[in-house]
């Protein structure tokens, strides 16, 4: 046994002998790093053997050594005799461990058949070719592989240029996740576009057909009949505007159609026209339009806009009736009001004159109750009296002769006036003067008051709970209010929009009144022809506030 220890002389000196050659080999691998190598010497089974390039020199190593791409030179066995720090990053390796290697343990198994493949045809022809290389930490990196041979010294080698093809590939693999989502999205897109052709096909069959529907609709009803765009152009005419009119559609197409309305209608017919278009409210107007025989017939228009889901108008639809033989009938109708009611005035005066002579009688004692009958009697003249009146009123409205005499009128005093009547009238209410201040208008006292009496008639009849009138004036700009307040049934938004209308009455199932629907157009009529405005403000079961305005005459 102690004749294999070794004294400390001998394994100093093996160990300086170890070291000198390690510092040996790694200058030589520094040396090939650098280019100052032009040969190797490799250790095989036949013994030593000498490879040297015959175009190295050291401008070429260092080129090899700098490049991006790695760099291997195998001989046939397929052993490294040189490569590049850049291999053997690639593979994760120190250089000193790559250099001597079989090539094919850098090739990951997958890539073994394409390696093959590549390496045998490379020694014949320069090629190239995609595999893996195989770290020792299992990293796998897609490599392009290209071959080339070499002619040295002792023999022809073969030239490796690997090429890291992982950013490529990963460019490669997001570009085909961004097609494979484009050509989704197409296909999507395709999809919708072939629904929105079947939704469209669809939509237009069913839009030729209700456009088929609506002409025959149109075409077939007694009513000329016409479409117009949200900026009043006329686009559509049905064949009875043609048939009265004697027209071409050009000649009354967009705004042609002024031409055929009366020269007396046509400011009023603009007016509410245009009034409708930029409120989007209902267009209703009575006019006389042109019939093909060069005469006027009087028509009803009336006119809606259709609205698409957010409300914006599309087109208007309007029809203009007929009303010419309603009209000559209306004129007759007030032709006989007119003279029924000079005819029944000369009686009723004659009856209103005995029965104040029976009040007054005094040679002999009237019975209680005959002064009971007398005085329902004149209180049921007056009633017909007043309903007589309103009929002539009517008559003259309609023929344009209601006239009467303006003078200054101090309202304060005509409220006062008007409720001193009222108070004696209807005892049972209870009447709330709010007119305190002195406002002064233009007008005739005895019509002005007639408003405010059917305001006030108006109000009693209909408040059956509720028993309180406020009566106010007040001042608003320019302008000055008289206002009759009362806290009965109220009045529908339906309701208020035909209140002023000739003979129309509030309907209401538990609640019938008396009258003619007269007092309230002959009110507006008044009102009107002062310059002024009517109204009312009304809520359902809230009761109501009738009013007129009129412009101030300053003291």
């Amino acid at each position: 046994m102690e004749s294999f220890k070794y004294t400390y002389e001998q394994l100093l000196t093996e160990n300086n002998e170890l070291r000198f050659q390690l510092e040996e080999a790694n200058d030589t691998i520094d040396a090939i790093r650098s280019g100052q190598v032009d040969a190797l010497v490799v250790k095989g089974e036949e013994g030593h053997q000498l490879y040297t390039l015959k175009t190295a020199d050291q401008t070429y190593r260092v080129f090899i050594e700098k490049m991006n791409e790695g760099a291997v030179t195998l001989n046939r066995e397929g052993i490294i005799l040189y490569s590049n720090s850049r291999f053997a990053a690639m593979v994760n390796e120190p250089l000193e461990k790559v250099i001597g290697v079989y090539f094919d343990a850098f090739i990951a198994e997958v890539s073994a058949g394409k390696y093959k493949e590549v390496i045998r045809d490379g020694w014949n022809n320069d090629c190239k070719g995609e595999i893996l290389l195989s770290s020792q930490d299992g990293k796998l990196t897609p490599c392009l592989l290209s071959c080339t041979t070499l002619d040295l010294d002792e023999g022809t080698a073969l030239s490796l240029i690997l090429t890291d093809l992982t950013t490529q590939k990963e460019t490669e693999w997001e570009l085909k996740v961004k097609n494979d989502q484009l050509e989704e999205a197409q296909n999507i897109a395709e999809r919708l576009n072939n629904e929105l052709e079947d939704t469209v096909r669809e939509r237009t069959a069913d839009l030729l057909i209700s456009r088929e529907h609506f002409k025959l609709l149109a075409n077939n009803i007694p009513q000329m009949t016409w479409t117009n765009l949200p900026g009043g152009e006329v686009n559509f005419y049905n064949q009875r505007w043609f048939d009265y009119t004697g027209r071409r559609y050009g000649e009354t197409a967009g705004w042609g159609w002024q031409q055929i309305v009366h020269p007396d209608d046509l400011q009023k017919t603009m007016d509410v026209y245009l009034a409708s278009l930029n409120s989007g409210k209902v267009f209703e107007l009575e006019n006389r339009y042109l019939r093909w025989d060069n005469t006027y017939r009087w028509h009803l228009n009336r006119a809606e806009p259709l609205r698409d889901d957010k409300g914006e108008i599309l087109f208007w639809v309007g029809t203009a009736t007929d009303i010419e033989e309603q009209k000559k009938q209306l004129d007759l109708k007030d032709e006989f009001i007119g003279i029924a009611s000079h005819e029944l005035r000369t009686p009723l005066t004659s009856l209103k004159g005995y029965l104040q002579l029976i009040a007054i009688y005094k040679k002999e004692e009237v019975p209680l109750t005959v002064k009971q009958y007398v005085e329902k009697a004149g209180s049921a003249l007056n009633k017909l009296q007043r309903l007589v009146n309103d009929l002539l009123d009517v008559s003259k409205i309609h023929a344009g002769r209601l006239e009467y005499a303006m003078a200054e009128v101090n309202l304060r005093e005509l409220v006062a006036l008007t409720l001193e009547s009222a108070v004696h009238l209807y005892p049972e209410f209870n009447f709330i003067n709010k007119s305190e201040r002195d406002f002064f208008v233009d007008g005739n006292g005895g019509r002005l008051e007639q408003v405010l009496v059917n305001f006030i008639n108006n109000s009693v009849k209909y408040s059956t709970g509720n028993k309180k009138i406020i009566i106010a004036t007040e001042r608003i700009n320019d302008k000055v209010r008289v206002s009759v307040t009362d806290f009965g049934i109220g009045l529908s938004a339906g309701q208020i929009e035909h209140i002023f209308e000739r003979f129309y009455r509030v309907e209401d199932k538990k609640f019938m009144t008396s009258g003619l629907g007269m007092g309230l157009y002959i009110s507006a009529e008044i009102i009107n022809n002062h310059k002024g405005d009517i109204g009312v403000e009304s809520e359902l079961g809230e009761g109501a506030t009738f009013y007129f305005e009129l412009p101030l005459h300053e003291k």
